[in-house]
């Protein structure tokens, strides 16, 4: 009777890991994909941050003269 016993047991235990198992490679297919939509969301804002930095570089080249160029005002 003891032999029949463990085999419910280890048969249990068995289950119990198989779904256990399953239940992790369900999470980790989840946490991949998560993965994959934010490295995809960093390339689209690093994109935009550089956007962003060169239109500041081309503000500052074209638009605002430098202090020395401007002509003092008038009640100078």
């Amino acid at each position: 009777m003891k032999q029949g016993n463990d085999n419910a047991e280890l048969t249990y235990r068995l289950d119990n890991l198989e779904t256990r198992l399953a239940f992790q490679d369900d999470v980790i297919e989840q946490l991949n994909h998560e993965i994959s939509v934010h490295q995809q969301h960093i390339k689209e804002l690093k994109e935009q941050l550089n956007l962003i930095g060169q239109k500041v570089r081309d503000m500052n080249t074209s638009a605002v003269a430098r202090q020395e160029d401007e002509t003092p005002p008038p009640h100078y």
